[in-house]
């Protein structure tokens, strides 16, 4: 049970009205737009939005919603089974493979979506669907045997190429090797190698590849004093990202002193009145505060036992809401780069307004606060 909140109803309609935006905007196919407006989102489903989408559906109780989009990418990933096969074959071979030979990260949801380039190689996503469907699955007692293929084909795709250096979170920086990609991994592989659908040569190798992520991350991606993650191995540079890598991910647990003094960097550096900067050089539109992070630092903290400051961030990002009942990507408070706001608007149009994965968030977070408890 939790305490009487005062605006309770306030925050369970605006979740009721993330809900519906989300049903709104969902392809037929089942696939998330990533926004139904913004230039370069329309018409495209990223597995990284999708499984946060997906996952913020799931807990609201919109059970067939996540089903749909589970369906949606397992379809996807069958359909790349040889290409992900010839790909294993082609590096086990000694060949150097170039981002643009891997699977994208962003796919069409209709063939005349247009083929757009992207910075598109990113294998966060893998395991951040392969985490979000088997999570999906205990709660709403589904069978994992209806996702095998895709299942399969992301677990082998996860644990061949994980330590393979490639975009992070926010489809920048290829050359580096990330602290949030190796914990979307870790969560992804560690998921599959839990899986009784899978044989267990393939949950064997999903097993030791996310051991090896974990170490990787603890060896190389920490710095500073008390010791925390970094945005890239080798760095020391802080990223909200990170934050994932605690909650939900688990690559280091809730009340690890490297987790708690991960969330302390990213609330003294990114945090301002409860909306979370991704990064401090942040020029995209100006550096704005980003809803998403805002839920993801609460959920952290709603697990971590700070409810307070966890609803202040539910509360942060419900006064996010636009006139016409929608939440953007970022709002333009607190400009970490203001002189670059200007030249996005002019190249793009305004901010992604809605974003999807912002409303799925806030579902997240207002269930782990128990908001949208029924």
């Amino acid at each position: 049970m939790t305490e009487p909140l005062a605006d309770r109803e306030h925050l369970l309609e605006i979740a009721r009205r993330s809900h519906e935006v989300i049903r709104r905007y969902q392809d037929s196919g089942g696939a998330y737009p990533a926004s139904p407006s913004f230039s370069a989102y329309r018409g495209y489903s990223w597995l990284r939005d999708g499984a946060f989408i997906a996952e913020g559906m799931s807990r609201y109780g919109d059970a067939e919603s996540a089903d749909a989009f589970h369906d949606w990418v397992a379809e996807r990933l069958a359909e790349r089974r040889d290409e992900v096969d010839e790909l294993i074959l082609r590096r086990a071979a000694g060949e150097q493979l170039a981002p643009a030979d891997m699977l994208p990260t962003r796919f069409a949801i209709a063939p005349d979506a247009g083929a757009d380039e992207w910075w598109n190689f990113q294998t966060d996503g893998y395991g951040m669907w392969l985490w979000a469907v088997e999570v999906h699955a205990t709660r709403h007692g589904r069978d994992l045997d209806r996702w095998r293929t895709g299942i399969e084909v992301a677990t082998d795709y996860a644990a061949a190429f994980w330590d393979v250096p490639c975009y992070d979170w926010w489809e920048e920086n290829v050359d580096k090797r990330h602290g949030s990609t190796l914990g979307a991994l870790y969560a992804g592989l560690a998921a599959a190698a839990d899986m009784a659908i899978l044989d267990g040569a393939r949950r064997a190798k999903a097993r030791a590849s996310a051991d090896a992520s974990r170490t990787l991350a603890l060896d190389e991606g920490v710095a500073g004093s008390p010791p925390r993650l970094t945005k890239w191995l080798g760095g020391d540079q802080i990223d909200a990202s990170l934050a994932a890598c605690v909650v939900p991910f688990g690559l280091v647990a809730p009340g690890d002193p490297i987790g708690a003094a991960t969330l302390d960097e990213i609330r003294a550096r990114l945090d301002v009145g409860g909306g979370v900067h991704r990064y401090l050089a942040d020029q995209f539109f100006g550096g704005g505060l980003w809803l998403l992070l805002s839920c993801l630092v609460g959920w952290n903290e709603a697990a971590t036992g700070d409810r307070g400051a966890a609803l202040a961030r539910l509360r942060w990002t419900a006064a996010q809401l636009t006139a016409e009942g929608e939440f953007p990507e970022q709002v333009p408070t607190d400009l970490l780069n203001p002189e670059y706001r200007d030249e996005w608007v002019a190249n793009w149009g305004p901010v992604a307004t809605p974003l999807l994965w912002s409303h799925g968030m806030y579902l997240i977070l207002a269930d782990e606060l128990g908001v949208t408890s029924r």
